[in-house]
């Protein structure tokens, strides 16, 4: 993997729409965001013409991405949201810019598509951040988001990952005024489920949006398992909360490509099993399905891999608070003291 140089307060950061351009559906959230990311960074947002164009052309998209990482004086790149269509956008970004100005990446959720592309072409990333969900949405910014925004952009170094305490799976529409200083609905978090063997695994980490990966993989554009091999696979749903049996069948995909069988771990992300369209008033269902879940991916990836180290319920994924977390960087699971580290260097 590329070396990729951390930025310094003052330095100058693009701020793209990718995939879907949230700041359209809300500016004052937008807006919110922007002056928070310098409160808590010093660094400098720098937008592009399709940042706030909702339905913006894949080709206008992809025109953003290669110009931020043509401009040297733009030192990291953050995106707003994610989104369903960034699979039409890859396809038009200059390759040869991306690998030969390696900058920080930040993403989640259908920007599994551009971490993948990166990761490709020997360029590591940062899963996780939306300027729009956890910078810009609520009374202010969760204090693991900016432990591992910082280590991302600015400070590098080993974190260890812990949990958060709390958990919600969205926060309240970025139409509703309450959304610039109310949290969504948050509970308490049930402990990281551990499985494989009490022994410690460390590898430079691939993956992303299980949904996504489904479209890549039907693109033909997912990697080899030689590919793959030592490396820590993150796994994480959407907000679209898909059935426990939908997951497995995904992971159960993963095994019979030999994904599974080749790396030394396994990460995967505490699931939203509620949204704006799926309400589920009873704590105990909820708890539930995120076990189904658990349940269904631990079995799959023991009958594929049983020596694998798997942590399972860590939020880098569509809950928040969220952890950024390496993409193409160093993660190590340690099965003995059940500790996750991730290096941000």
């Amino acid at each position: 993997m590329a070396t990729v140089p951390k930025a310094k307060p003052g330095d100058r950061v693009a701020v793209l729409s990718p995939a879907m351009a949230a700041p359209a559906v809300s500016e004052a959230v937008h807006e919110q965001a922007m002056r928070r990311l310098v409160e808590v960074t010093g660094l400098v947002p720098v937008e592009y013409p399709t940042t706030r164009q909702l339905g913006a052309r894949a080709e206008a998209r992809a025109a953003d991405v290669t110009a931020a990482f043509t401009d040297p004086t733009i030192r990291a790149v953050l995106t707003t949201i994610g989104g369903d269509d960034q699979i039409m956008v890859v396809p038009h970004i200059d390759t040869e810019v991306l690998a030969a100005n390696p900058k920080p990446f930040l993403g989640y959720s259908d920007n599994t598509n551009l971490h993948n592309l990166l990761w490709g072409l020997g360029v590591p990333s940062f899963y996780g951040g939306s300027t729009q969900v956890h910078l810009g949405a609520g009374p202010g910014v969760d204090a693991g988001h900016v432990v591992s925004l910082r280590a991302a952009l600015l400070d590098g170094g080993e974190v260890e990952l812990t949990d958060p305490g709390e958990s919600e799976d969205h926060g309240l529409l970025w139409t509703d005024p309450a959304a610039l200083t109310e949290y969504g609905m948050r509970e308490p978090t049930e402990p990281w489920s551990w499985a494989g063997p009490a022994r410690v695994v460390e590898g430079r980490t691939w993956g992303g949006c299980i949904e996504v990966l489904d479209q890549i993989a039907l693109a033909g554009r997912m990697p080899t398992p030689s590919d793959l091999e030592g490396a820590v696979l993150l796994l994480e749903t959407s907000e679209e909360t898909p059935p426990a049996a939908h997951v497995r069948r995904w992971v159960r995909a993963l095994g019979e490509g030999g994904m599974l069988g080749a790396v030394a771990g396994v990460l995967v992300a505490r699931p939203a099993v509620t949204s704006f369209d799926v309400r589920i008033p009873d704590a105990a269902e909820r708890a539930r399905l995120r076990s189904a879940q658990r349940d269904g991916v631990v079995a799959e990836i023991a009958r594929y891999n049983p020596d694998a180290v798997v942590c399972v319920g860590v939020p880098f994924g569509h809950t928040r608070p969220q952890w950024i977390v390496p993409h193409g960087g160093p993660i190590r699971l340690d099965g003995i003291a059940r500790t996750v580290t991730a290096d941000y260097s």
